[in-house]
């Protein structure tokens, strides 16, 4: 496993409507190497296709103390500190985040010397996050067991797959949502590939009558489905 990402914070923001673009173009010029330079992978940066007022992004860390000591050296240090004002003022909500670990990252997750692209990419990266009941719930190898099977039959072979991390929040100016997921992500070349997926799963009849009622019985409340576009310069493409 990638020696920067045995922690992961994976962050949701909620911006003033039309803002988007503004914090993207502050975050891929100024904050990609502003926080790699703390310690940090940046792993994903991505606009919500389903959201134009939403950004979603992941970061990765060597562990927990290496979080904290990152953390903080970025949001006290230098760069967080000359552009902070603009990044704040696109947001109205930067507090959904969860702190996880990764269970899977496939042989498309980027490594943290991998060249960064500088170009805008026209692939999808998408997948879900389930909300689960408790640690113990057997839900980690039903995923594996009959979910993922299913995805990648289907053309969503999962690139990603993380879930809780249950640890004392140790940067607690950053809040953490406090509940237990699993969440996953995969690639798909292009907006075709991504739909031909979900045609593919919905005529899947294991998926339908078997892994799907399952799911739902699993989880505590419906499943967040994501659908990104990466930025110009998101790792994750």
């Amino acid at each position: 496993m990638n020696e920067c990402c045995a922690v992961v914070d994976l962050r949701q923001y909620t911006l003033h409507p039309g803002q988007r673009d503004t914090l993207i173009e502050t975050f891929d010029t100024y904050f990609v190497e502003g926080q790699e330079q703390t310690g940090m992978h940046i792993a994903g940066q991505f606009r919500d296709l389903d959201d134009p007022d939403r950004f979603v992004w992941i970061r990765g860390f060597r562990d927990l103390p290496a979080r904290a000591d990152a953390l903080k050296a970025f949001y006290y240090g230098p760069v967080w500190r000359e552009h902070a004002a603009v990044a704040n003022a696109t947001m109205i909500d930067s507090d959904n985040a969860l702190l996880l670990r990764p269970l899977r990252l496939g042989v498309g997750y980027p490594a943290l010397d991998a060249p960064r692209p500088t170009a805008t990419a026209g692939s999808v990266i998408a997948g879900a996050v389930y909300h689960r009941g408790s640690e113990d719930d057997g839900f980690t190898e039903f995923f594996t067991d009959q979910v993922a099977p299913v995805l990648t039959a289907t053309g969503a072979e999962p690139v990603a797959v993380f879930e809780s991390l249950v640890a004392e929040n140790n940067f607690p100016a950053l809040p953490l949502r406090d509940e237990v997921v699993l969440a996953w992500f995969a690639r798909f070349a292009d907006d075709a590939a991504y739909d031909e997926h979900r045609r593919a799963l919905a005529g899947s009849r294991v998926w339908q009558e078997r892994v799907l009622p399952e799911l739902v019985c699993r989880t505590a409340k419906p499943a967040q489905e994501l659908r990104l576009r990466p930025t110009a310069r998101s790792h994750l493409r």
